[in-house]
């Protein structure tokens, strides 16, 4: 069983260069790493050499925008299982291996999702709390890109990502283009389960909930709002999606955290954008 990592990237170096040590980490080598070089210079140029005789690596440039990356490594990609790991993230040890055992012990199933932590045990989302199976209403609780991997079968009959998605897109839907793939997957009746076991490594990026944070998560719940249109969720879906949310603003203000309140206010009136399309 071979991998084909997708990895696109733009603005980073010393956290691509983690994930390439934690990759050069594992036991299982039977992968190929592609890299779809966004960057207007040629700061990766010299890390990435001094991997390619350690294991198969192809080094790409595309225009900008993360879904428009992932579809030239699809393109490139030859392997059994296809995963898109973050140029932020990074393998923990014996992950490839565990991937490949359940996948080969488990033919029916075609694709795999995990969780992650920042490798001290912290996260953030609401993870489902149990392996199970996909679909359109758990999916939200039980994938993130980073931890996706599809047998080649899903790929070759699902295609591209939507290039309207996700970031750098150049729409206001900054996130959720994964989802929007699982989503197809499904219609076409592929298995996807989750692993509560499967767990990755990232960065916790909502440590305060500033300007910087509240501008993020518009982008993100944008493509939430969005994705949950194009995928036609029934009516009554969405507001019961947004209560937990609302419930959220309420009990922040009783507590008196203004900051909070005011980040979950702009998740909701962003996800609201993206449901109007």
């Amino acid at each position: 069983m071979k991998f084909s990592l997708i990895l696109a990237t733009v603005g980073r170096y010393d956290e691509v260069a983690r994930f390439l040590v934690s990759l050069e980490a594992q036991d299982y080598r039977n992968f190929e790493l592609i890299v779809i070089d966004q960057n207007d210079d040629e700061r990766l140029t010299p890390l990435l050499a001094k991997y390619r005789e350690k294991f198969v690596l192809q080094h790409v440039r595309s225009e900008r925008g993360l879904s428009r990356a992932r579809n030239v490594g699809l393109q490139l990609a030859t392997g059994d299982v296809i995963a898109f790991p973050d140029d932020d993230c990074w393998y923990p040890a014996g992950l490839l291996q565990k991937v490949a055992t359940v996948l080969n012990g488990n033919p029916d199933i075609d694709g795999i999702t995990g969780r992650f932590t920042d490798g001290e045990g912290r996260t953030e989302g609401r993870w489902l709390d149990r392996p199970m199976f996909l679909n359109r209403y758990n999916i939200w609780r039980g994938a993130i890109s980073f931890s996706i991997f599809l047998r080649r079968r899903v790929v070759d009959t699902v295609g591209q990502f939507n290039a309207s998605l996700g970031v750098g897109a150049g729409t206001p839907w900054g996130a959720s283009e994964e989802t929007d793939y699982l989503l197809r997957s499904l219609q076409h009746g592929f298995k996807l389960k989750f692993l509560t076991d499967l767990v990755l490594h990232h960065p916790v990026k909502t440590v305060n909930f500033d300007d910087s944070a509240c501008s993020r998560q518009q982008k993100y719940e944008a493509g939430i709002g969005r994705v949950m249109r194009m995928n036609a969720y029934p009516f009554w879906y969405f507001p019961v999606a947004c209560l937990r949310t609302c419930c959220g603003i309420l009990l922040a203000l009783a507590s008196g955290d203004f900051p909070r309140a005011r980040f979950k206010y702009v998740s909701v009136l962003a996800r609201v954008r993206g449901w109007r399309g």
